[in-house]
């Protein structure tokens, strides 16, 4: 067992002993992944940077030495393309969307020690060092690869960047890496009528000389290591199947035009993204030693006994959990202690979606609903798993609206009025039921593990437990009964001072997920900053402050205009280019002429039409293009009955590419107008027109 090993078993929730003394305060340094600098953040994005500020803040309130680290990732072919089309140089774009997740981060309470920027001189100097002493130990190798080129841009394509037919199942506009209908991976050269998503022409085969990162000189260490208690089971084992399909040299190069550094000694070669990106977590850290005086080598120098952790999306666990420590063994640097990651966020229950309004803005959020009541219901859903989670918008109302408002805030609204009142904001120079108090504070170190191993959820449970009990002690004490009886003024006082106690207790607990109600508890309360010691310490004989509220209920109202806002929001800018990994495209507001001029709008005949068994909304119609017959699947069913179809005139875009359903393959558009349902109404020519005719 290693040192790293022996102090952090309990962070990693995994049969390590944690030997290190209690008393001892830790060195922990702590990261979120790094945002791309291409698009704004959404609250799928706040799922991890909640989930992160939640274990820092706990482990400063332990008394724990932590540094959260993060930093936008700024490089890469979607920035340069969103750039150009913007007319803007890529630094301007970079600088200006920073600023933009800086006041998201800032607003949802996220309290980063140090934000800093991938495209900086400490991750450069960084990037060039750890590329170099790989390089001189035998770990870079170079070679000459054949790769898709968009003759129109004079620009290599990288493979999210073409689209084409997939070469196993047929599926139309498949990316080229691999098909999201049957999963299948292959090269871009096996796509089928390939297209770039940059220009729309057909990619050509050019060769360029490229360096390659040996992943296989560490597949001893690699397999040693990620069987060493530093990831969760599931992504350990998601792992074995890349050990036993074999570990490839990975491309750490792409050529001019790209924004990136160039690689030392070649000029017109550029660090591939993926290279420098994570070295931005080291970089970000030494910008903060610079302005803090501290030493960056006693954090990141190979056998620091500092522990570092990393919080991921489960998408990205190949390049953190493989390339990242092979990376940084290779030179001389210290290994991740644990690499955390999590599940995806669906809204009620599917993927986030623009037309459902589900697909919400970091920004929108904020401008409807409280921050702190999406930080709460992400750690009431959130555990130490890889597990998807769900936001139920009902679900969400109802759970803020009982926990917070109806029992935690509750407590101290149902107390602090009789104490300002009746005894100037005095409370009891003792506790009158100490056991129920000491009660509250034992559950101390239960909450304080589950929080430990991220098990987020538990604390909730356990804390929501402890607000029920607090109730309860206030409903059978009922203070407002005895304030209308004479001789009974300590009693009084005794009762609410202990329910200000108790509030006291669970606003201790709840800190590190309500930051600014804390705050703003704190205030009422009338005390320091409260640190997780503050449990176990009551308040006797101490002046509070007026209580003013602390929270207010979800109104429902406000939910559907959020989700309204995001429906419109969508509908404003629509997506030009396709998704380039965790790498966003540009949104554009507008098409060319030649865009358009590419769309093929032909009459066609409609011959056969039939219900989709299985389906809702759709109709199977066979069309007559004149010379051809296709098959395309339409949303009209709502609208139009089978046989009202059969001999109809309409439109298609017959230049389409096919694509693969539940139900077949669909080979076109059918054109319609209106709002939708049974207000559709088919586009259809003049009488005059005949199958096969292109619409100009």
């Amino acid at each position: 067992m290693d040192k790293q090993q022996e102090y952090c078993g309990i962070i990693t929730g995994f049969p390590v002993s944690f030997s290190k003394p209690a008393n001892l305060m830790r060195k922990i340094l702590v990261t979120s992944a790094l945002p791309y600098a291409n698009a704004p953040l959404h609250i799928g994005h706040i799922v991890e940077y909640t989930q992160t500020d939640i274990w820092s803040r706990f482990q400063k309130m332990r008394g724990n030495e932590c540094w959260y680290i993060c930093a936008d990732d700024a490089h890469g072919t979607p920035i340069m393309l969103h750039a150009r089309q913007k007319g803007i140089p890529p630094e301007a774009l970079i600088a200006a969307m920073s600023e933009e997740h800086q006041a998201d981060f800032h607003d949802f309470r996220i309290g980063f020690d140090n934000y800093h920027s991938t495209h900086s001189d400490e991750n450069r100097e960084l990037a060039s060092l750890i590329y170099k002493r790989n390089l001189a130990a035998g770990h870079i190798t170079s070679r000459t690869i054949v790769q898709a080129y968009d003759p129109e841009e004079k620009m290599f394509l990288p493979d999210r960047f073409i689209k084409g037919e997939c070469p196993k199942c047929g599926a139309a506009d498949q990316y080229g890496d691999n098909c999201e209908v049957c999963g299948a991976t292959y090269s871009p050269t096996e796509l089928k009528n390939s297209y770039s998503v940059v220009s729309g022409a057909k990619p050509v085969e050019k060769e360029s000389e490229h360096y390659f990162f040996r992943l296989a000189d560490f597949e001893d260490m690699l397999r040693e290591w990620t069987r060493g208690g530093h990831l969760q089971p599931e992504v350990a084992n998601k792992l074995d199947e890349w050990f036993e399909a074999g570990l490839r040299e990975w491309d750490i190069s792409r050529d001019a035009p790209y924004f990136g550094f160039e690689i030392p000694g070649h000029p017109g070669k550029y660090f591939y993204v993926w290279l420098d990106a994570p070295i931005g977590y080291m970089a970000s850290f030494k910008n903060f030693c610079q302005k803090n005086n501290l030493d960056f080598d006693e954090y990141w120098a190979e056998g620091s006994d500092t522990e570092l952790y990393h919080f991921i999306g489960k998408d990205i666990i190949y390049f953190h959990a493989l390339f990242w420590p092979a990376m940084l063994h290779g030179a001389g640097f210290r290994k991740p202690t644990t690499i955390h990651a999590h599940g995806f966020l669906t809204v009620d229950g599917q993927k986030m979606s623009k037309s459902r309004g589900s697909f919400i803005k970091a920004r929108t959020y904020l401008e409807h609903l409280n921050p702190e009541y999406l930080r709460y219901y992400f750690a009431a859903k959130l555990g130490s798993g890889v597990d998807d989670i769900d936001l139920n918008l009902e679900d969400f109302v109802q759970r803020v609206n009982s926990d917070l408002v109806g029992k935690v805030v509750n407590i101290a609204s149902r107390c602090a009025g009789f104490i300002s009142k009746r005894f100037g904001g005095q409370l009891s120079d003792a506790l009158s039921e100490p056991e129920l108090f000491d009660s509250f504070a034992e559950a101390s170190e239960s909450i304080a593990e589950h929080y430990e191993k991220r098990e987020f959820s538990r604390a909730v449970r356990e804390i929501m437990a402890l607000a029920d009990r607090a109730n309860q002690y206030i409903d059978e004490k009922q203070p407002w009964v005895v304030a209308k009886e004479e001789g009974r003024e300590r009693e009084l006082q005794d009762i609410c001072s202990m329910g200000i106690n108790l509030f006291k207790v669970l606003m201790v607990y709840l800190r590190p997920i309500l930051p600014g109600t804390a705050e703003d508890a704190e205030a009422f309360l009338n005390v320091s900053p409260l640190q997780w010691e503050d449990a176990g310490r009551p308040l006797l004989a101490h002046q509070i402050s007026k209580f003013k509220a602390l929270m207010t209920r979800v109104d429902p109202k406000k939910i559907q205009a959020m989700v309204e806002a995001s429906r419109e929001d969508m509908q404003a800018k629509p997506q030009k280019a396709p998704a380039a990994g965790k790498k966003q495209d540009a949104i554009a507001d507008t098409i060319e002429f030649d865009d358009f001029a590419k769309v093929d709008l032909r009459v066609a005949r409609i011959i056969k039409a039939e219900a989709v068994e299985g389906a809702d909304k759709l109709l199977a119609l066979t069309v007559d293009l004149g010379d051809e017959t296709r098959n395309i699947f339409a949303g009209i069913k709502a609208a139009y009955q089978p046989e009202e179809l059969e001999g109809r005139l309409t439109v298609v875009v017959a230049n389409l590419a096919p694509r693969k359903m539940r139900f077949g393959v669909s080979e076109g558009m059918v054109l319609a107008a209106g709002p939708g349902g049974k207000d559709i109404f088919l586009l259809a020519p003049d009488d005059g027109s005949a199958p096969g005719m292109k619409i100009k």
